[in-house]
């Protein structure tokens, strides 16, 4: 367990839903969108304090992981409210030897704004693609850095600061799955090339 990322989102959770409002607003509609196709046996990483939790369609087995027991907290009444199940777990995804992360053990993984902020980002996708079924779907709703300028040099003067008390600005995600072992089957940028959506097969 990445005992330093754990404290870092532990101090964070009380303040995150405040902190996260603005992007919640914007980005609702996407993300009903985004979570659409969720069926089978899914994975949802990070958990964070559930408010992802209202966009999920109903009716799934969905087991939410995150680092930080202080999010988990806030989000078991949101898991409560689901018109499904989502089983709560405290984990760390570049660790995922739990019984139930067995090789090949879900259906589809979804991630909303995470890999900005696992330390190791590479080693936490090959994670995901060692639980992940033959054919099944990574899809991600991520932040990441940008090729365009000036973003690309503010986002790099920027996540120094960032990456103190949460996530990195300037982190190369889509290049990271391939490195992964996933094959990209889609890219779509929803503002500029910093917000985006990625879709990835194992």
């Amino acid at each position: 367990m990445d005992l330093v990322t754990r404290k870092k989102w532990d101090s964070t959770a009380s303040k995150y839903d405040l902190l996260t409002r603005g992007t919640e607003i914007r980005y609702a509609d996407y993300k009903r969108t985004f979570f659409a196709p969720m069926q089978g046996k899914v994975l949802f990483l990070a958990a964070g304090t559930g408010l992802d939790f209202k966009y999920f369609p109903p009716n799934q087995d969905v087991t939410a992981i995150d680092i930080s027991p202080k999010m988990l907290e806030k989000a078991a009444p949101r898991a409560e409210q689901y018109e499904g199940t989502i089983d709560l777990k405290e984990m760390d995804v570049h660790d995922l030897s739990s019984p139930g992360f067995l090789d090949d053990s879900f259906d589809q993984i979804f991630t909303v704004c995470t890999f900005c902020s696992v330390p190791n980002p590479v080693h936490g996708l090959e994670q995901l693609r060692r639980v992940l079924k033959l054919g099944g779907r990574l899809r991600m709703f991520e932040h990441t850095g940008s090729r365009w300028f000036p973003f690309n040099l503010l986002l790099n003067l920027m996540t120094p600061v960032s990456r103190l008390n949460g996530p990195e600005l300037n982190r190369p995600t889509v290049e990271n799955v391939a490195r992964a072992g996933f094959t990209i089957q889609r890219v779509n940028n929803l503002y500029l090339d910093v917000v985006k959506t990625i879709e990835a097969t194992k």
